[in-house]
């Protein structure tokens, strides 16, 4: 996937950029305040499976990593955790693994038959959809680290993918998103251009300028989701990087 420089081209200093996208990760961690529950709810929706399968892979059961995810979010909103981070301090998940494995260790100094979510549900988890989706990652020898990386890159591409979709349901173009979706992010779908623009009643030629529309599109969208917790356009490049090569891997 070629890259490309932020959609909106009003970002081009650092300062405005930090503005705009670290402050959804300190937004979150200011707990209580306007706008920190959905700040919450989009850092958690692209987290929390990553985190669930680093927990799986270490050894933990289902209910155990549903458990330590919730309390984990938990300690780190109680803690003030997130108050912690900042652009300084490098990736965002590197200092969610590390939080995450500090509270692992506390912990283990804990005993009890409590749940350690306790009685507060933090983040709404489908636990069930979670199990079927890392019964799909390898069974070889990933580690925990690694494997959080892959969920990480995978759940990144997925959530541009859903904001894509909806996009065009909002235009009442799902049926044409569906066609040309096979073809994301390159090379040929199951269907050639021309079986596509035969059943959509559109021109080949139409066709292929969709789908370089929607590679476009669907390009932006995956940067805005990792400018989500990074301060400038190059940690963006960084992270894409990184991002396919969790998937190589």
């Amino acid at each position: 996937m070629p890259e490309h420089r932020p959609s909106n081209p009003g970002d081009k200093t650092g300062s405005r950029f930090s503005t705009t996208h670290w402050s959804v990760v300190l937004a979150a961690g200011a707990f209580g305040s306007a706008g920190s529950r959905e700040a919450l709810e989009r850092l958690c929706k692209t987290y929390w499976f990553p985190l669930y399968t680093y927990l799986r892979r270490r050894g933990y059961d289902t209910h155990q990593a549903e458990d330590g995810t919730q309390a984990f979010f938990a300690a780190l909103l109680q803690r003030h955790g997130l108050q912690r981070a900042s652009p300084e301090q490098g990736k965002f998940r590197s200092f969610l693994l590390s939080s995450l494995n500090h509270f692992l260790a506390d912990e283990r100094d804990r005993a009890g038959a409590q749940k350690r979510g306790g009685d507060k549900e933090i983040i709404s988890l489908d636990v069930e959809d979670a199990e079927t989706r890392y019964g799909r990652e390898p069974a070889h020898d990933l580690t925990p680290e690694k494997l959080f990386e892959r969920s990480w890159s995978l759940t990144v591409l997925s959530n541009a993918m859903s904001r894509l979709k909806a996009e065009f349901a909002e235009e009442g173009k799902e049926p044409l998103f569906e066609s040309l979706k096979p073809h994301l992010p390159a090379g040929k779908g199951p269907a050639s251009y021309k079986d596509v623009a035969a059943r959509l009643g559109m021109t080949e030629g139409a066709v292929k300028v969709a789908v370089h529309r929607l590679r476009h599109r669907y390009r932006q969208l995956v940067r805005e989701e990792i400018a989500q917790t990074v301060s400038t356009p190059q940690q963006v490049d960084e992270e894409i990087r990184d991002l396919f090569a969790a998937l190589s891997d």
